[in-house]
């Protein structure tokens, strides 16, 4: 499961929710359904009927949610989807969530560690990687300094100095 967003507010009288997108786009929130919502430990899956972006906001329009009592009811609930809702991605490309977890070494054969996030800086993107002393912040320049990722065996080789 990704996590997509959260239901942020209510739009309207009718039962349209007001969302927090976290993906790439925010209207691309949209295109997937159906969105398990979690909120407390409780769970349920509901159906995006339609939806837009408003401004600089999205609102969705949920099925058997048909006013806004209903609507308030969802606020706070977090946005997951199954990863099977997502195109395939391209050759050499990857989705964040692929990434995170994966073991990464450099060309000298020293693990610096694990994955634990990806930040988007506007030239780049960089990964962080947890090890056991240190982190490191990686540009994800392929192919100078990420080399390989294999996905199956959970590892991305890169050109990098244990010291930085």
């Amino acid at each position: 499961m990704l996590h997509v967003g959260k239901v942020s507010g209510v739009f309207g009288i009718k039962g349209w929710v007001k969302v927090f997108s976290f993906t790439g786009y925010r209207e691309d929130i949209l295109r997937y359904s159906p969105w398990l919502l979690k909120k407390n430990g409780t769970t349920k899956t509901v159906e995006v009927m339609t939806g837009q972006l408003q401004n600089q906001l999205v609102v969705a329009q949920i099925k058997g949610v048909d006013d806004r009592n209903a609507a308030e009811a969802l606020m706070g609930w977090e946005i997951f989807i199954d990863s099977n809702q997502l195109p395939s991605a391209k050759q050499g490309e990857y989705y964040w969530s692929d990434l995170i977890g994966l073991q990464v070494e450099n060309t000298e054969g020293v693990v610096l560690g694990f994955i634990e996030g990806l930040l988007e800086t506007g030239a780049n993107d960089v990964i962080i990687v947890q090890g056991n002393e240190r982190q490191h912040a990686i540009p994800f320049i392929q192919p100078k300094v990420v080399l390989k990722i294999d996905l199956i065996v959970r590892k991305m080789w890169v050109d990098w100095d244990a010291d930085f």
